[in-house]
């Protein structure tokens, strides 16, 4: 099979713990696009915390795409434009938040390239640090978010998460749920996840479901991992989720990415 798109995850999947892009994964990555691959970035990040690794694997010089916020926006790389968005509603916002004040977790969403919450935790601390955007306190969640975003995150202790994940799904069956880490549960519109954006992205390309490789290693990335022609998981995958993909490589921190790449692209 002569693949024509390579779909990655970034935390935990093509970055290593310190959120860096290994030597050998840049190589890699550059020397699939000089073979006329697509590669792509499909991250629960803001679209401004991918640009910088897009750019450092020279996806704006390949004519590359974004797949951002777990789908909900898909964009290009070399000038940022919108190619796909769909956003939460304000009632389905305020919904989310009453949700999370009940269940007692925080919530955060974004707006203007800002962190919003009510509330700080280690996990908001977290995300900070991930996305390097700046976070706005407020004293009423509801008041500050007053206009659609494209989704929320409902953060806790990952045991307690783990329980209000199951109850959410239930409890909102129209929204698109899922777990990017075991403290960050996603919520997003109904129908947004990265394989539908993936699948979108494809069909403006030309490219079909079997010509594409999804490598992840979380929930999120579970809609992926099942579309692609080849769905592959690095080996720190979540591990309820190990016997959902095609392949497993080595981890995030073991250049995971790389030999997927060597393996299917560039023998």
């Amino acid at each position: 099979m002569q693949y024509k798109m390579l779909v990655l995850d970034m935390d935990d999947t093509l970055l290593n713990d310190d959120h860096k892009i290994s030597e050998l994964n840049k190589k890699v990555l550059i020397e699939a696009q000089a073979k006329g691959v697509y590669v792509v970035l499909a991250s629960g990040r803001p679209t401004s915390a991918m640009t910088a690794y897009a750019k450092e694997l020279e996806l704006d010089l390949n004519d590359s795409f974004l797949i951002s916020f777990n789908g909900a926006i898909i964009s290009t790389v070399k000038d940022d434009l919108i190619l796909f968005e769909q956003k939460l509603t304000i009632e389905q916002i305020h919904e989310l938040y009453d949700y999370s004040v009940k269940m007692k977790t925080h919530i955060i969403t974004y707006l203007d390239n800002e962190i919003i919450s009510e509330t700080d935790s280690e996990y908001i601390e977290i995300e900070k640090e991930i996305t390097g955007l700046p976070h706005r306190k407020v004293s009423s969640f509801k008041d500050a978010v007053n206009r659609p975003a494209v989704k929320c995150i409902l953060l806790e202790e990952p045991s307690y998460l783990k329980k209000v994940e199951q109850d959410l799904k239930i409890a909102m069956p129209h929204l698109s749920i899922a777990m990017s880490k075991p403290f960050f549960l996603e919520a997003a519109q109904n129908g947004i996840d990265k394989a539908a954006s993936l699948k979108l992205l494809a069909a403006k390309l030309n490219i079909h479901q079997s010509e594409i490789i999804a490598v992840g290693n979380a929930g999120n990335d579970l809609t992926m991992i099942e579309y692609a022609g080849l769905g592959v998981w690095v080996d720190n995958v979540t591990p309820e989720l190990r016997d959902r993909a095609n392949l497993i490589v080595a981890s995030n921190n073991n250049d995971g990415v790389a030999e997927v790449v060597q393996r299917y692209i560039l023998n």
